[in-house]
Protein backbone atom coordinates (compact mmCIF):
# COMPACT_ATOMS: atom_id res chain seq x y z
CA UNK A 1 0.00 0.00 0.00
CA UNK A 2 1.31 3.45 -0.88
CA UNK A 3 1.02 6.02 1.87
CA UNK A 4 1.65 9.63 2.77
CA UNK A 5 3.47 10.28 6.06
CA UNK A 6 1.75 13.07 7.99
CA UNK A 7 2.84 14.59 11.28
CA UNK A 8 0.18 12.51 13.08
CA UNK A 9 0.89 9.28 11.23
CA UNK A 10 0.72 7.53 7.88
CA UNK A 11 -2.46 7.79 5.81
CA UNK A 12 -3.60 6.11 2.65
CA UNK A 13 -3.14 8.26 -0.45
CA UNK A 14 -6.90 8.16 -0.99
CA UNK A 15 -7.36 10.01 2.32
CA UNK A 16 -5.20 12.97 1.30
CA UNK A 17 -7.93 14.98 -0.41
CA UNK A 18 -7.39 18.49 -1.81
CA UNK A 19 -3.77 19.37 -1.04
CA UNK A 20 -1.55 22.44 -1.08
CA UNK A 21 1.96 21.29 -2.05
CA UNK A 22 4.08 24.07 -0.50
CA UNK A 23 3.05 26.12 2.53
CA UNK A 24 4.46 27.50 5.78
CA UNK A 25 1.97 26.94 8.57
CA UNK A 26 4.44 27.18 11.47
CA UNK A 27 7.67 29.16 11.64
CA UNK A 28 8.66 29.31 15.29
CA UNK A 29 11.73 31.47 15.73
CA UNK A 30 15.15 30.65 14.29
CA UNK A 31 17.26 32.75 11.98
CA UNK A 32 14.40 33.48 9.51
CA UNK A 33 12.48 35.34 12.23
CA UNK A 34 15.69 37.08 13.35
CA UNK A 35 16.11 38.34 9.79
CA UNK A 36 12.48 39.39 9.33
CA UNK A 37 9.72 39.38 11.97
CA UNK A 38 7.21 38.80 9.15
CA UNK A 39 8.33 35.16 9.18
CA UNK A 40 6.94 34.68 12.70
CA UNK A 41 4.14 32.12 12.31
CA UNK A 42 4.34 30.71 15.82
CA UNK A 43 0.78 31.46 16.96
CA UNK A 44 -1.04 28.13 16.62
CA UNK A 45 -4.56 29.35 17.58
CA UNK A 46 -4.38 32.09 14.93
CA UNK A 47 -3.06 29.70 12.30
CA UNK A 48 -5.82 27.24 13.23
CA UNK A 49 -8.40 29.90 12.39
CA UNK A 50 -6.65 30.53 9.06
CA UNK A 51 -6.59 26.80 8.30
CA UNK A 52 -10.26 26.43 9.16
CA UNK A 53 -11.16 29.14 6.64
CA UNK A 54 -9.37 27.17 3.94
CA UNK A 55 -10.89 23.86 5.03
CA UNK A 56 -14.31 25.48 4.65
CA UNK A 57 -13.66 25.68 0.90
CA UNK A 58 -12.30 22.13 0.65
CA UNK A 59 -8.65 22.03 1.79
CA UNK A 60 -7.75 18.75 3.50
CA UNK A 61 -3.94 18.47 3.43
CA UNK A 62 -0.87 20.72 3.38
CA UNK A 63 2.83 20.04 2.83
CA UNK A 64 4.79 22.29 5.20
CA UNK A 65 8.09 23.41 3.71
CA UNK A 66 10.26 24.86 6.49
CA UNK A 67 13.05 22.32 7.09
CA UNK A 68 15.55 21.68 9.92
CA UNK A 69 16.66 24.43 12.32
CA UNK A 70 14.84 27.24 10.51
CA UNK A 71 11.77 27.63 12.70
CA UNK A 72 10.41 24.11 12.29
CA UNK A 73 8.36 22.97 15.29
CA UNK A 74 6.92 19.45 15.01
CA UNK A 75 4.93 19.75 18.24
CA UNK A 76 3.16 22.88 16.99
CA UNK A 77 2.49 21.28 13.60
CA UNK A 78 0.95 18.29 15.39
CA UNK A 79 -1.12 20.60 17.61
CA UNK A 80 -2.36 22.49 14.56
CA UNK A 81 -3.31 19.23 12.86
CA UNK A 82 -5.24 17.99 15.92
CA UNK A 83 -7.07 21.30 16.37
CA UNK A 84 -8.26 21.49 12.76
CA UNK A 85 -8.28 17.96 11.33
CA UNK A 86 -5.94 19.10 8.54
CA UNK A 87 -3.41 16.50 7.37
CA UNK A 88 0.03 18.13 7.60
CA UNK A 89 3.18 16.69 6.04
CA UNK A 90 6.20 17.83 8.06
CA UNK A 91 9.63 18.31 6.46
CA UNK A 92 13.19 17.35 7.10
CA UNK A 93 16.10 18.71 5.03
CA UNK A 94 17.96 22.04 4.94
CA UNK A 95 17.23 25.42 3.41
CA UNK A 96 19.68 27.96 1.98
CA UNK A 97 22.73 28.92 4.00
CA UNK A 98 21.27 32.42 4.44
CA UNK A 99 18.77 30.95 6.90
CA UNK A 100 21.57 29.52 9.07
CA UNK A 101 24.72 31.61 8.79
CA UNK A 102 28.28 30.59 8.03
CA UNK A 103 28.94 29.09 11.50
CA UNK A 104 26.02 26.66 11.39
CA UNK A 105 26.64 23.04 12.40
CA UNK A 106 25.72 21.83 8.91
CA UNK A 107 29.03 23.23 7.67
CA UNK A 108 31.01 21.05 10.07
CA UNK A 109 29.62 17.57 9.41
CA UNK A 110 29.88 15.08 6.58
CA UNK A 111 27.33 13.91 4.04
CA UNK A 112 26.67 10.64 5.85
CA UNK A 113 26.10 12.42 9.16
CA UNK A 114 23.66 14.86 7.58
CA UNK A 115 21.85 12.04 5.81
CA UNK A 116 21.52 10.22 9.14
CA UNK A 117 19.76 13.26 10.66
CA UNK A 118 17.33 13.43 7.75
CA UNK A 119 16.75 9.69 7.97
CA UNK A 120 16.03 9.79 11.71
CA UNK A 121 13.47 12.58 11.22
CA UNK A 122 11.64 10.33 8.75
CA UNK A 123 11.89 6.99 10.52
CA UNK A 124 12.12 7.82 14.24
CA UNK A 125 10.74 11.32 14.86
CA UNK A 126 11.70 14.97 14.47
CA UNK A 127 13.91 16.46 17.16
CA UNK A 128 11.89 18.55 19.62
CA UNK A 129 14.76 21.07 19.62
CA UNK A 130 14.89 21.15 15.81
CA UNK A 131 18.64 20.40 15.78
CA UNK A 132 19.25 23.81 17.33
CA UNK A 133 21.34 22.53 20.24
CA UNK A 134 23.64 19.73 21.35
CA UNK A 135 20.86 17.54 22.81
CA UNK A 136 18.37 15.67 20.62
CA UNK A 137 14.96 14.60 21.91
CA UNK A 138 12.96 12.66 19.33
CA UNK A 139 9.23 13.43 19.21
CA UNK A 140 6.69 10.91 17.89
CA UNK A 141 6.12 13.21 14.91
CA UNK A 142 7.85 12.01 11.76
CA UNK A 143 8.79 13.88 8.60
CA UNK A 144 7.07 12.98 5.35
CA UNK A 145 9.07 15.03 2.85
CA UNK A 146 12.72 16.10 2.39
CA UNK A 147 12.95 19.84 1.66
CA UNK A 148 16.20 21.14 0.14
CA UNK A 149 17.25 24.29 -1.72
CA UNK A 150 19.13 24.98 -4.93
CA UNK A 151 20.85 28.24 -5.82
CA UNK A 152 20.31 30.56 -8.77
CA UNK A 153 21.08 28.64 -11.95
CA UNK A 154 21.57 25.30 -10.20
CA UNK A 155 23.07 23.70 -7.09
CA UNK A 156 26.12 25.36 -5.53
CA UNK A 157 28.89 23.25 -3.90
CA UNK A 158 27.12 23.63 -0.54
CA UNK A 159 23.81 22.65 -2.19
CA UNK A 160 25.40 19.55 -3.72
CA UNK A 161 26.42 18.37 -0.25
CA UNK A 162 22.82 18.76 0.99
CA UNK A 163 21.38 17.16 -2.15
CA UNK A 164 23.64 14.13 -1.74
CA UNK A 165 22.52 13.70 1.88
CA UNK A 166 18.88 14.07 0.84
CA UNK A 167 19.36 11.45 -1.86
CA UNK A 168 20.79 9.00 0.67
CA UNK A 169 17.76 9.47 2.92
CA UNK A 170 15.39 9.20 -0.02
CA UNK A 171 16.87 5.94 -1.24
CA UNK A 172 16.54 4.39 2.23
CA UNK A 173 12.97 5.53 2.86
CA UNK A 174 11.21 6.25 -0.43
CA UNK A 175 10.31 9.76 0.82
CA UNK A 176 9.58 12.49 -1.74
CA UNK A 177 12.01 15.39 -2.18
CA UNK A 178 10.66 18.95 -2.43
CA UNK A 179 13.20 21.47 -3.70
CA UNK A 180 13.49 25.25 -3.71
CA UNK A 181 14.44 26.67 -7.11
CA UNK A 182 15.92 30.12 -6.60
CA UNK A 183 14.03 32.58 -8.84
CA UNK A 184 12.54 29.51 -10.52
CA UNK A 185 15.90 28.58 -12.06
CA UNK A 186 18.11 25.52 -11.97
CA UNK A 187 15.36 22.90 -12.04
CA UNK A 188 16.93 20.75 -14.74
CA UNK A 189 20.32 20.88 -13.01
CA UNK A 190 18.67 19.81 -9.76
CA UNK A 191 16.94 16.89 -11.47
CA UNK A 192 20.18 15.79 -13.11
CA UNK A 193 22.06 15.92 -9.81
CA UNK A 194 19.43 13.98 -7.86
CA UNK A 195 18.95 11.36 -10.55
CA UNK A 196 22.74 10.95 -10.72
CA UNK A 197 22.41 10.06 -7.01
CA UNK A 198 19.78 7.44 -8.01
CA UNK A 199 16.70 9.36 -6.92
CA UNK A 200 13.80 8.60 -9.32
CA UNK A 201 12.61 11.75 -11.10
CA UNK A 202 9.05 10.92 -10.03
CA UNK A 203 10.09 11.53 -6.40
CA UNK A 204 11.18 15.13 -7.11
CA UNK A 205 8.91 18.18 -6.77
CA UNK A 206 10.44 21.53 -7.83
CA UNK A 207 9.07 24.70 -6.19
CA UNK A 208 8.65 28.28 -7.47
CA UNK A 209 9.16 27.20 -11.08
CA UNK A 210 6.41 29.53 -12.29
CA UNK A 211 8.75 32.49 -11.72
CA UNK A 212 10.20 31.50 -15.13
CA UNK A 213 7.50 31.75 -17.80
CA UNK A 214 9.14 29.64 -20.50
CA UNK A 215 7.05 26.93 -22.15
CA UNK A 216 9.96 24.77 -23.28
CA UNK A 217 11.63 24.90 -19.85
CA UNK A 218 8.48 23.56 -18.21
CA UNK A 219 7.93 20.94 -20.90
CA UNK A 220 11.43 19.65 -20.34
CA UNK A 221 11.05 19.53 -16.54
CA UNK A 222 7.77 17.61 -16.59
CA UNK A 223 9.10 15.44 -19.41
CA UNK A 224 11.68 14.01 -17.00
CA UNK A 225 8.88 12.64 -14.79
CA UNK A 226 9.40 15.23 -12.04
CA UNK A 227 6.67 17.57 -10.77
CA UNK A 228 6.51 21.35 -11.03
CA UNK A 229 5.10 23.17 -8.01
CA UNK A 230 3.50 26.51 -8.93
CA UNK A 231 3.08 28.97 -6.06
CA UNK A 232 3.29 32.45 -7.58
CA UNK A 233 -0.33 32.74 -8.71
CA UNK A 234 -1.37 35.58 -6.37
CA UNK A 235 1.85 37.58 -6.80
CA UNK A 236 1.58 38.84 -10.39
CA UNK A 237 -0.28 42.07 -9.59
CA UNK A 238 -1.05 44.09 -12.72
CA UNK A 239 1.24 41.98 -14.90
CA UNK A 240 -0.11 39.13 -17.04
CA UNK A 241 -0.47 36.11 -14.77
CA UNK A 242 2.41 33.82 -15.73
CA UNK A 243 1.13 31.00 -13.56
CA UNK A 244 -2.14 30.86 -15.50
CA UNK A 245 -0.23 30.95 -18.78
CA UNK A 246 1.99 28.04 -17.75
CA UNK A 247 -0.97 25.96 -16.58
CA UNK A 248 -2.72 26.49 -19.92
CA UNK A 249 0.43 25.62 -21.88
CA UNK A 250 1.01 22.38 -19.96
CA UNK A 251 -2.63 21.38 -20.29
CA UNK A 252 -2.41 22.00 -24.04
CA UNK A 253 0.83 19.99 -24.15
CA UNK A 254 -0.74 17.02 -22.38
CA UNK A 255 1.51 17.50 -19.33
CA UNK A 256 -1.01 18.51 -16.66
CA UNK A 257 -0.10 15.31 -14.77
CA UNK A 258 3.08 17.05 -13.58
CA UNK A 259 1.55 20.12 -11.85
CA UNK A 260 0.95 20.64 -8.14
CA UNK A 261 -0.02 23.95 -6.54
CA UNK A 262 0.61 25.95 -3.38
CA UNK A 263 0.76 29.51 -2.05
CA UNK A 264 4.19 29.48 -0.36
CA UNK A 265 2.70 31.97 2.08
CA UNK A 266 5.64 32.27 4.48
CA UNK A 267 4.87 35.72 5.94
CA UNK A 268 2.22 37.16 8.23
CA UNK A 269 1.15 39.66 5.58
CA UNK A 270 -0.26 36.82 3.46
CA UNK A 271 -2.70 35.55 6.13
CA UNK A 272 -6.10 37.01 6.89
CA UNK A 273 -5.84 36.35 10.63
CA UNK A 274 -2.95 38.83 10.76
CA UNK A 275 -4.74 41.40 8.60
CA UNK A 276 -3.01 40.23 5.44
CA UNK A 277 -4.03 38.90 2.03
CA UNK A 278 -4.86 36.85 0.03
CA UNK A 279 -5.34 34.26 2.80
CA UNK A 280 -4.82 30.52 2.77
CA UNK A 281 -8.20 29.81 1.18
CA UNK A 282 -7.46 31.91 -1.92
CA UNK A 283 -6.00 29.17 -4.10
CA UNK A 284 -9.02 26.87 -3.80
CA UNK A 285 -11.62 29.61 -3.51
CA UNK A 286 -10.60 32.46 -5.81
CA UNK A 287 -7.72 31.57 -8.16
CA UNK A 288 -8.98 32.29 -11.71
CA UNK A 289 -6.61 29.85 -13.39
CA UNK A 290 -8.86 26.89 -12.58
CA UNK A 291 -11.97 27.97 -14.49
CA UNK A 292 -13.18 24.97 -16.52
CA UNK A 293 -16.38 25.76 -18.40
CA UNK A 294 -16.18 22.61 -20.55
CA UNK A 295 -15.34 20.10 -17.83
CA UNK A 296 -15.93 21.50 -14.33
CA UNK A 297 -13.90 19.86 -11.60
CA UNK A 298 -11.46 17.93 -13.79
CA UNK A 299 -8.51 20.31 -13.43
CA UNK A 300 -9.12 20.83 -9.70
CA UNK A 301 -9.21 17.08 -9.12
CA UNK A 302 -5.97 16.60 -11.01
CA UNK A 303 -3.98 19.49 -9.52
CA UNK A 304 -5.20 19.29 -5.93
CA UNK A 305 -5.89 15.57 -5.44
CA UNK A 306 -4.53 13.18 -8.06
CA UNK A 307 -1.15 14.78 -8.71
CA UNK A 308 -0.27 15.47 -5.04
CA UNK A 309 -1.27 11.91 -4.23
CA UNK A 310 1.37 10.64 -6.64
CA UNK A 311 3.96 13.29 -5.81
CA UNK A 312 3.96 12.92 -2.02
CA UNK A 313 3.39 9.19 -1.60
CA UNK A 314 6.34 7.18 -0.34
CA UNK A 315 7.78 4.98 -3.05
CA UNK A 316 9.36 1.55 -2.95
CA UNK A 317 12.80 1.70 -1.33
CA UNK A 318 15.52 1.10 -3.92
CA UNK A 319 18.50 0.56 -1.62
Amino acid sequence: MTFVRTVLGDIDVASLGPTYAHEHLVIDGGRPVELDAEFDLSDVPSMAAEVESAMAVGLRSVVDAMPCDAGRNPTKLADLSRRTGLHIVAPTGLHHERYYGVAHWSGRIGVDELAALFLADITDGIDANDYSGPVIHRTPYRAGVIKIAGSDGGPSPRDRFVFEAAAQAQRKTGAPILTHCEAGTGALEQIRLLTDFDVPAARIILSHIDKVVDREYHREIVGTGAFVEYDQAFRWGDEPNGTIQLIRWLIDDGLARGIVLGNDAARRRYYGVFGGAPGLAWLLDVFPGLVEPDDPGRVRQQFFVDNPGRAFAFSEVIG
